[in-house]
This record gives C-alpha cells, sequence and structure tokens, in this order.
C-alpha cells in the first residue's frame, strides 16, 4: 500500500470516529459499566454456593473446625446477612453444640422474624435438647408463616410424636404427603405412628455342644402382651432334650413400669425336670433408665438388678445379678453384667463365685426399615445356671456375638453363637436362632 493510500485511509478513520456524536459515546460507556457490573455479581452469585457446598463437605466429614471457620469468615464479611447466621446456627446444631445453636437462631429471630426455616430449624434443635414445649411453640410459628410447605408439616409431625400426641402426630404426616406424595419422610412417619403392637410371640431354638457329655438342645414360644402402659406380662414354655431324656418347663412374669422409677418384674417357673432342669425357679428384676442429651455422647444409660433362685433335685443356686446399660450414638450400645452366684449342693457347703459378661452392640446396615445390627461379648466365670450340666465348679472364658436382622418395624430374626472354654480342658460350643413378630 502507497504512503498516499494509507494517509487517506486513516483520514476517513478518523473523520468516521468524529462523525460518532456523544450520545452514542455514553451509551457505549454504560453498556461496559453495566457488562463489568453483571460479571462481578455473576462471580459472586457463583462463589456463594462454593463455600456452603464446602460447608456440607467438611460437616460430612465431621470436620466441624473448618466448618466453622469458614462459615465464620463469610459471617465477617457479611454480619448483617441473616442468612449466612443461619448457616452457623446449622452447624452448631449439627456439631451437637446445641446451646450455642439454640442462642444464634434466637439472635437470628430478633432481626426477621418471618423467615419458616429459621423457626423450622430452631424446633429441631429444642426437639433435640428436650424442650418439647418450646420446640411445639416454634414449630407452629413456622408452620403459621408457611401452612404449604410438606416438610414444615413433617417437622410438626415429628414434635408432636414427640410430645405423644400421635393422633395429631398422624394428621400431621397425612397433610406432609398430601402435599408431597413423594416425601419418603412422611410415609415413614406414618409407619412411626401406627399404633403400637399389644403382643410379641417369639419361637427359637438353643444349642449347646458339650466336649465331655451329650450334647443338649432346647425349643421355646414366649408371648409378652402388654395390657396397659404399665402391665405387662410375659408367658413362656420351653423343652428340652439331652441323650434320649425330655424335660420342660412353664415360665410366667409380671411387670409394672412408672414413669418416675422404672420397672419391677416379679416370676417363676415350674415343670418335668428329669434331673435335667431345676424343678421350680423365682426371680425378681428392678430397672431404672436415665436420659442424657441427644448431643452428649452418653445418650442414656439403664441400671438392672436382679435375684434368681433355681431348686434342683441335688442342689440350690441363688444367683444376684447387677448391671448396666449405655446407650451411645450412632445407635451403639455397651452392657456389663456381674453377678455372684451361691450354689448349695448335697453333702457340701455352700459357696460364692463371680461371674462377668461385656457385650458390644453396633449397626452393620440399613435400607429404610430393614436393619441389621450385631454384637460382640465376651464373659467370665459365667454359667448357665437353667441345666444342670453346666452348673458346678469351674472356671471359663466365653466369646460370642450375634446378628439380629430386623426383617419390618413389626418382624425380626436374631441368631447368636459362642465358644467358652473350661477348665479340665473342656468346652461348650453354643449357638441358636429365634424369630419375633409383634401385633
Amino acid at each position: 500500500m502507497s504512503l498516499r493510500v494509507l494517509k487517506s485511509f486513516l483520514l476517513e478513520r478518523r473523520t468516521a470516529a468524529n462523525s460518532i456524536p456523544i450520545t452514542s459515546w455514553w451509551i457505549v460507556i454504560l453498556s461496559v459499566i453495566v457488562a463489568a457490573t453483571a460479571s462481578l455479581s455473576a462471580r459472586e452469585c457463583s462463589q456463594t454456593p462454593n463455600w456452603q457446598a464446602q460447608v456440607r463437605n467438611y460437616a460430612q466429614a465431621r470436620d466441624w473446625q473448618s466448618a466453622m471457620r469458614l462459615v465464620d469468615e463469610e459471617v465477617a464479611r457479611a454480619p448483617q446477612d441473616m442468612d449466612v447466621r443461619a448457616w452457623r446456627a446449622r452447624v452448631l446444631a449439627w456439631s451437637g453444640r446445641l446451646a450455642a445453636a439454640e442462642a444464634e437462631y434466637l439472635e437470628i429471630l430478633k432481626v426477621t422474624r418471618a423467615d419458616p426455616d429459621d423457626w423450622m430449624d430452631l424446633s429441631g434443635v429444642y426437639l433435640r435438647e428436650g424442650k418439647v414445649q418450646e420446640a411445639q411453640q416454634a414449630i407452629d410459628t413456622a408452620e403459621g408463616l408457611d401452612p404449604k410447605r410438606a416438610d414444615v408439616h413433617a417437622a410438626r409431625a415429628r414434635v408432636l410424636r414427640a410430645a405423644g400426641k400421635r393422633d395429631e402426630a398422624r394428621t400431621e404426616f397425612e397433610n406432609a404427603l398430601n402435599l408431597d406424595p413423594t416425601s419418603a419422610e412422611a410415609r415413614d412417619g406414618l409407619l412411626s405412628v401406627r399404633s403400637e403392637p399389644r403382643q410379641e410371640l417369639r419361637f427359637g431354638e438353643d444349642n449347646d455342644l458339650l466336649s465331655f457329655t451329650n450334647d443338649y438342645h432346647a425349643e421355646w414360644v414366649s408371648l409378652v402382651s402388654r395390657w396397659t402402659s404399665r402391665w405387662t406380662t410375659n408367658l413362656a414354655g420351653d423343652l428340652y432334650q439331652q441323650a434320649g431324656v425330655q424335660a420342660g418347663k412353664f415360665v410366667g412374669s409380671v411387670t409394672l413400669r412408672q414413669s418416675n422409677w422404672g420397672a419391677a418384674t416379679v416370676g417363676g417357673a415350674i415343670g418335668h425336670n428329669q434331673t435335667v432342669i431345676p424343678k421350680s425357679e423365682a426371680f425378681f428384676d428392678l430397672d431404672r433408665g436415665f436420659k442424657a442429651s441427644d448431643a452428649s455422647f452418653l445418650r442414656s444409660v439403664e441400671f438392672d438388678y436382679a435375684q434368681h433362685w433355681y431348686w434342683y433335685q441335688a442342689s440350690r443356686i441363688l444367683t444376684l445379678t447387677g448391671g448396666a446399660i449405655a446407650y451411645l450414638p450412632q445407635e451403639w450400645t455397651l452392657s456389663l453384667r456381674a453377678t455372684g452366684a451361691r450354689s448349695a449342693f448335697a453333702g457340701t457347703g455352700a459357696e460364692w463365685r463371680p461371674s462377668g459378661l461385656a457385650r458390644l452392640g453396633f449397626p452393620l446396615a440399613r435400607w429404610r426399615n430393614t436393619r441389621l445390627s450385631g454384637n460382640l461379648f465376651f464373659a467370665v466365670g459365667t454359667e448357665n445356671f437353667a441345666v444342670v450340666d453346666q452348673i458346678g465348679r469351674f472356671a471359663s472364658q466365653t466369646y460370642g456375638g450375634g446378628l439380629k436382622f430386623q426383617i419390618t418395624a413389626r418382624q425380626d430374626i436374631t441368631g447368636y453363637g459362642g465358644y467358652q472354654k473350661r477348665t479340665q480342658n473342656r468346652s461348650d460350643t453354643s449357638f441358636g436362632l429365634n424369630y419375633g413378630i409383634r401385633f
């Protein structure tokens, strides 16, 4: 291109630029500003879910320190944003810091009282703290603010269920299901508030393979009847076989429950013994439970004391047993039991012998209403005083475990197995299975 042509071209471009009106230039500048603002807003919007997702990831990993650090950074960045403050309250609740979560929600509600989510979450915190009345007041407010939300109705149903108002809870679960027919929570909730079964029928069989004498086998059936909230009866029949000899007994007991002090059980047994089992038995049991907070490691603990008398043809036995069951998070349990047994045999004096047992229970799997759980146990000096070949002067160690398959809320199958090593190089391998149905 020649120099003259180039100059001509540049002159034309300058003239064209000069010919653009000033108004058009302002339009261009404003467009650039609007585009830049939209870009920044989009970037902020894209960042907002990122920290929330990260908080959820920390929560799933139970890394509460990192989750709180991230939420506190967001609160410092926007201290007047109540949505961010609500995230802080949620993390406090998830991590079990219920008192701090309650205080945070109350501070939020001083600023804004029109968000049903805040009231619903506060109700959940109150419920976990055992403050049922406060939980009901909070969830009533949430439902008044948004009566068309299925999750709010389901939350109110949970509070009513905890308050013992099963009929009202059932209505709320039905309302939730009508608003959201796909709600699994509402369907499961309806199952949970069905009329409680009053009868439990159970069939079982037990086996002991003894290295020093003939094996024995037992079959049994029991019926537990809950007549009222206070009175329960238990009837059972047992059949035993050993070396062609058969024996059987009938067992009966009655239990009285009182909310202020626990439960007391008295009962006895009588049967056709054939020198295999006791001629008669008598027993009583006292049980008392204490509930702690759902946020603590020890959720509740149950103490038990029992005395049991066994009368054989040639011996008499008295056992004194004390035990405790600790209920831990995630459906874990720890059971400890100590027994002192006084044995008196014909022609000899009486003597006391101690024994003890520890059992750890834990969940294994869960599919909706179906559950699989297990347990491991260890016992020392433990004797089974219900069969004559299982008593005597010996020391032992027993190792074993069991499985429970909860088929439905009203049916289960339970199995166990154990190996007992005794003095004099003797052993006992035991196992059994039972099935229960509630109606």
